[in-house]
């Protein structure tokens, strides 16, 4: 139980690490994670948008894009940063989630 409870901490703790990726950017202005940049962004660095790119770009939408709300969009950090921990909570209570059904699935006796 004691390993248990280091384990929720961790993550907990984790979870409210997770805003660092929108705090350092801010505070030292270097703009976008290496690599999560938008089309527009690309294109500011390219001069152009790669077609292959642009061909697949709107294959997926992100269900919680940039990990934060609509309705926070452009309303201040600590929303943002708030945004990011609510997010941190829904994944982890996902993957438990899924991780306790499919438990549940491969442990049920068989009927033969």
């Amino acid at each position: 139980m004691k390993e248990t409870r280091k384990l929720w901490w961790g993550i907990v703790g984790l979870i409210l690490l997770s805003p660092i990726g929108l705090i350092l950017p801010e505070i030292f202005e270097s703009g976008p994670a290496w690599g999560e940049w938008s089309l527009e962004e690309i294109e500011k660095m390219l001069g152009f948008v790669p077609a292959g790119l642009k061909k697949i770009a709107d294959l997926w939408a992100a269900p919680v894009p940039d990990y934060n709300f609509r309705s926070f969009e452009g309303k201040g950090l600590t929303r943002s940063i708030l945004a990011y921990i609510f997010s941190g909570c829904l994944g982890v209570g996902l993957i438990i989630l899924v991780s306790l059904l499919v438990g549940k699935y491969l442990s049920r006796k068989d009927p033969d």
